[in-house]
């Protein structure tokens, strides 16, 4: 077990942070460990179960319905995951593709709204981010294929790499835009904005912004210290998706937890393509440095 977690230190978590001690991140390594700790501190999540035969998965879809989430139960930067899914012939798909990531997986409801990343540490809030699938604004004039080019000479501009990538014109994209009726030829209208694809992943050029963390409510910085402090982490990575925004209390607001992150992927705060980087990441960084942790190494 010890070599195949390291195997998938090495595969999925290459470049991200390691500031807490192996206990923690034994405790939220999962999504379903994550679940129980937001249903243990009040916090809101999404309905959901992990399962191992996509029998189990028709039996959610009954319960519930539709539109729903299928993922691998260990894993991030959205490998495996499936959504949203609207229809049994998806929900087949989904239920059997997800297994070549991981045996257990997680199906849970789907909900539609702002997605963020809040890095939460013993110091204080460090980051907020909300992510973005990647997407392009027309301008009345110029094809989307044009609209994309012109979107990644200014990243390379900006020197984003590797972290917000050029966004490809690859077969993902053009199923996506099909889906809509559109191609890579289509011309948008002024201020038209279009999506894509659906899923936040940095290989298919989704973006980052920084959010001031002043708009991050009393209420939620809380709830996020709340989470932090059950598992006496040093650092948390945080992703929640809420319906109106961060700056709206977690519980009057439709909103889910998705998952932790004790090795959170840092370096997505350092240059963002929107937004301004914060002032104080330094200062967080040196008080992490200064950590005394013995079993980085240990899975």
């Amino acid at each position: 077990m010890q070599l195949l977690h390291r195997f998938l230190s090495h595969f999925f978590l290459s470049g991200c942070s390691d500031y807490n001690p192996l206990k923690v991140r034994r405790a939220c390594r999962s999504k379903a460990q994550a679940r129980l700790a937001f249903e243990e501190n009040a916090l809101p999540y999404a309905k959901g179960r992990t399962f191992v035969n996509p029998y189990s998965a028709f039996k959610f879809y009954e319960q519930y319905g539709f539109p729903l989430v299928i993922k691998p139960n260990v894993g991030g930067f959205s490998r495996g995951a499936y959504f949203p899914i609207e229809n049994k012939a998806q929900l087949l798909r989904a239920s059997i593709g997800v297994k070549k990531w991981w045996p257990n997986s997680i199906i849970e409801a789907y909900l539609l709204g702002k997605n963020y990343r809040v890095v939460v540490t013993k110091f204080g809030v460090m980051s907020v981010l909300r992510r973005y699938p990647p997407f392009i604004v027309g301008d009345g004039q110029r094809t989307i294929g044009a609209l994309i080019d012109i979107e990644n000479a200014l990243r390379q501009k900006m020197q984003l790499a590797p972290v917000t990538q050029l966004i490809p014109k690859n077969k993902a994209i053009k199923k996506h835009l099909k889906q809509q009726g559109m191609r890579f030829s289509t011309i948008l209208t002024d201020t038209q904005k279009v999506y894509l694809h659906h899923k936040i992943s940095l290989k298919l050029g989704s973006s980052i912004e920084v959010i001031d963390k002043v708009k991050l409510s009393d209420n939620n910085k809380q709830d996020l210290i709340k989470i932090l402090n059950f598992f006496n982490a040093n650092i948390l990575g945080v992703d929640v998706i809420c319906k109106e925004g961060i700056e709206v209390d977690f519980n009057t607001q439709p909103c889910i937890f998705l998952e932790l992150n004790s090795r959170p992927f840092l370096k997505m705060h350092d240059n963002p393509r929107y937004g301004e980087k914060p002032k104080d990441l330094d200062d967080f960084y040196n008080k992490l440095k200064q950590l005394e942790i013995t079993d980085n190494e240990k899975y």
